[in-house]
């Protein structure tokens, strides 16, 4: 597929990017590069190819799932003006 120059500038005015009709050329030859590169890459056979999550075999390092620190609930709710239940009551600032 190739783009004309009519076609360059209805997409820089539908994208409202300003090219002048001196830098019409230069990204009508970039935009045809570009669907060319996707042409190619169409045409290639993937079937049976399993989707990568990345381009290189790696893993994420995992560590074990413990708590590192300790609980601190019961010193924010010595601090608190109210505690019932062991939530924190608040006035009622909606009317």
């Amino acid at each position: 597929m190739s783009l004309s120059h009519q076609d360059v500038a209805r997409i820089a005015r539908l994208s409202r990017i300003a090219v002048t009709d001196a830098e019409i050329d230069a990204v009508s030859r970039q935009l045809n590069g570009i669907l060319g590169l996707i042409e190619q890459m169409q045409a290639v056979d993937t079937d049976g190819i399993e989707p990568m999550a990345h381009p290189q075999d790696v893993s994420l390092r995992l560590r074990e799932d413990v708590v590192t620190e300790p609980s601190r609930r019961e010193a924010c709710q010595a601090v608190a003006p109210q505690v019932e239940n062991g939530l924190f009551l608040v006035p009622k600032v909606i009317e």
